[in-house]
């Protein structure tokens, strides 16, 4: 399988499935693609659970069917698929998902029936991830000495910054703020909505005038940190509404 990972952080849809074996019960890995790949990981690799953390905007990219897969899984009764979309590139998703996310997959996988199998697209950003809050938070491992582990089997970039967060969230119940975000420089423009902050680049927020100063704004309740977002103002995107 590395001979399709290669040395980089790259993905190739079409060489198929890639992955690599972190525990003795836990693989972290690149989409199913076949049904096929349940065969191969049911019967070479021993997976009794496939815990699927694509959205259903991650498969439409690639033109995926989950439902043959889901429906091999059932076919053959010794494996089971699990799903629990995560938004890609979002590392605050990320953080706010991952506790469930971990819990979920506590609740579907017993180390000791088999192995379980979690992937997302590509397997490089949210399966090792969701990996590695699971080794930390439930299987003993101290957080760095996890990353070192599954990073020394498989080349990826799990955000550990956000199973920090999430970390710090679960033991001091960390309640989220509210936050406003404004445009004082309004002009002739007529539409002002934002992107980013906890709802990703691929989702547009409004922003509605604020009575008093006329600004154009948005308050939203968010988890204490820092937060990237981009304005776009009459359809075109800017970094700052502000600045001239």
């Amino acid at each position: 399988m590395q001979k399709k990972m290669g040395t980089t952080l790259s993905y190739r849809h079409e060489l198929g499935i890639n992955y690599n074996r972190i525990l003795p019960d836990l693989i972290v890995g690149s989409c199913l693609q076949t049904v096929e790949d349940v065969d191969l990981l049911a019967e070479k690799e021993g997976v009794r659970t496939v815990f699927c953390l694509q959205e259903d905007s991650d498969m439409a990219y690639f033109n995926l069917d989950v439902k043959p897969i889901q429906a091999r899984c059932e076919e053959r009764g010794d494996i089971k698929h699990v799903r629990f979309p995560i938004r890609d590139f979002d590392p605050f998703d990320l953080r706010r998902k991952l506790p469930k996310a971990v819990t979920r997959l506590a609740r579907d996988h017993n180390p000791a029936n088999g192995t379980v199998y979690i992937h997302c697209t590509a397997g490089l950003g949210r399966a090792p991830a969701t990996a590695l809050a699971y080794m930390f938070w439930l299987r003993g491992y101290q957080l760095d000495a996890a990353y070192e582990l599954l990073r020394g089997k498989r080349m990826c970039s799990p955000r550990i910054e956000a199973i920090r967060s999430a970390t710090v969230d679960l033991l001091v119940g960390t309640e989220p703020v509210l936050a406003t975000i404004g445009v004082s420089r309004i002009g002739t423009a007529r539409d002002f909505k934002i992107a980013g902050l906890d709802v990703g680049w691929h989702q547009q927020l409004p922003l509605e005038r604020e009575d008093g100063t006329g600004r154009m704004v948005l308050r939203r309740l968010l988890q204490p940190g820092k937060y990237a977002y981009k304005f776009i103002i009459d359809g075109n995107w800017t970094y700052s509404a502000d600045r001239k």
